[in-house]
């Protein structure tokens, strides 16, 4: 029998801060790893246009997991924040203040922009900076005009919500919930995902995630186990080709 801990795929803890990444975050998971995209990244000096086809702004490092990653998606996400200087504050305006936005702090230009992305447990949100605003500046918040505005707002103000919560809470340890069902869906289909592209069989994909008893228990033709892994695999290839753009809630990439 190969040896198991020769294969990434095999050990769960490595999928674990998947639990923790909001859907734009899970969409990079799955297109990093499409052997396309990662073939249009080793071409990409010579292919400087590639990332429209994926439908992003700029291209990034497949070796980067969502943790270090900061793909620019086109277009922006509902719930990116675009901050712009107010022209007209009134006396008690909020400033913008870098520093004192919670969490850990990325700065990034997408090649037309600067991106700002905070993450702190549990959250994280991006922001636009427009060009002219500056630290201490008074500012306004901007959504993009649409058809349909309710859901673009809902989402415009659930980022704000967390935004403010996160602010005015003192840092203290905090006690996360269990991971719901379809958190762990998400670990066993990125897991079983890359057990396929490294070649491994349905058996050995469920002996990864479920463990070699329970294959031996429940491992036959018309077993709910066998159906459970295909299903799983089936997920993880059709959110690795385009799927995953539903998973960021953005729209279908056009054609080129």
């Amino acid at each position: 029998m190969a040896d198991r801990s020769a294969k990434p795929w095999y050990a769960t803890a490595a999928y674990l801060y998947v639990l923790h990444l909001d859907s734009p975050a899970l969409a990079w998971e799955y297109l990093r790893r499409h052997p396309d995209y990662r073939h249009d990244w080793l071409r990409r000096r010579r292919q400087p246009d590639a990332a429209g086809h994926w439908g992003l702004r700029l291209l990034e490092d497949p070796a980067l997991d969502a943790r270090d990653a900061h793909p620019a998606w086109f277009p922006d996400h509902d719930a990116v924040v675009q901050l712009y200087p107010d022209a007209d504050p009134p006396p008690d305006a909020l400033c913008f203040e870098f520093w004192k936005l919670p969490g850990h702090k990325y700065l990034i230009h997408d090649g037309k922009r600067l991106v700002l992305v905070a993450r702190w447990p549990g959250c994280c949100l991006r922001f636009v900076l427009a060009p002219g605003l500056a630290d201490g500046m008074a500012y306004a918040y901007a959504i993009r005009a649409c058809a349909v505005p309710c859901a673009r707002y809902h989402a415009f103000a659930v980022a704000l919500d967390r935004l403010a919560a996160a602010a005015d809470a003192a840092p203290v340890a905090t006690a996360r919930p269990r991971p719901s069902l379809s958190q762990l869906q998400e670990v066993h289909t990125l897991q079983a995902l890359d057990a396929t592209l490294a070649g491994a069989s349905l058996r050995e994909v469920a002996e990864g995630l479920f463990g070699v008893d329970a294959v031996v228990a429940d491992w036959h033709k018309d077993s709910a186990l066998r159906a459970r892994v295909r299903r799983l695999v089936r997920r993880g290839e059709a959110l690795m080709r385009g799927g995953y753009r539903s998973l960021a809630q953005l729209p279908p990439v056009a054609a080129q």
